[in-house]
């Protein structure tokens, strides 16, 4: 009598522990499903829209850098500006390697603008130029791939506007993110070796508008 009382024990144990297993499993089978259709809801909601579910509101105003030449002699002096992080870097500081996204340098008694492949880094940023215009007036970033350059020196001049595609880095959801700027000349300085710009970056991944959503 005592073996028949242990054995429908277990057996009331082992069918609880399946149902309790089924349940769990399908608790977090119901729970998947859920977050599916939630992400999903977003996605549509934003395709019906028309926007980018990546999307979010920044502003266009303008921030102001000042870079020096890398023909100064000094040492420690800033030359190069990663435009997504916002940060000015020296050239020469070790773990600064394909962390910016122009560099500045005089050449032929002008300032001018460094892609990384032209000191040798090869990464992907790149520049565009627009001729006599205004900052304002550019609003988004070219899509053609031939408008911008990476193996050549781009002299800054005054009435131009420039547009930088920056270095790729990762995003969120394992995305691939390049991030569009533009900027105008503020000061152009050969003889003292300094460039003072002001420029708009949009942080919204591989987004090419260069003024925010309205």
């Amino acid at each position: 009598m005592k073996h028949a009382v242990t054995c429908r024990t277990y057996f009331d144990f082992c069918s609880r522990a399946i149902l309790n297993q089924t349940s769990g499993q399908r608790y977090q089978y119901v729970r998947a499903v859920l977050s599916l259709v939630g992400v999903s809801a977003i996605f549509m909601t934003a395709t019906a829209c028309d926007d980018n579910p990546f999307a979010f509101n920044w502003d266009d105003i303008p921030d102001t850098v000042l870079l020096y030449s890398m023909a100064r002699p000094e040492l420690g002096l800033v030359s190069a500006y990663a435009f997504f992080d916002g940060v000015e870097l020296e050239v020469e500081v070790p773990g600064a390697t394909g962390q910016w996204d122009i560099a500045i340098d005089t050449r032929g008694g002008k300032i001018v603008m460094l892609p990384p492949p032209m000191l040798g880094i090869y990464t992907d940023a790149e520049i565009a130029t627009f001729e006599n215009t205004l900052l304002a007036d550019v609003t988004e970033a070219p899509s053609d791939s031939l408008e911008y350059v990476s193996d050549q020196a781009v002299t800054v001049e005054f009435g131009n506007v420039y547009v930088i595609k920056t270095n790729r880095s990762p995003g969120s959801f394992g995305r691939s993110c390049r991030y569009h700027a533009k900027l105008e000349a503020v000061d152009i300085d050969p003889v003292g070796g300094t460039f003072i710009f002001r420029h708009v970056t949009n942080p919204v991944c591989n987004d090419r508008d260069l003024v925010p959503p309205n």
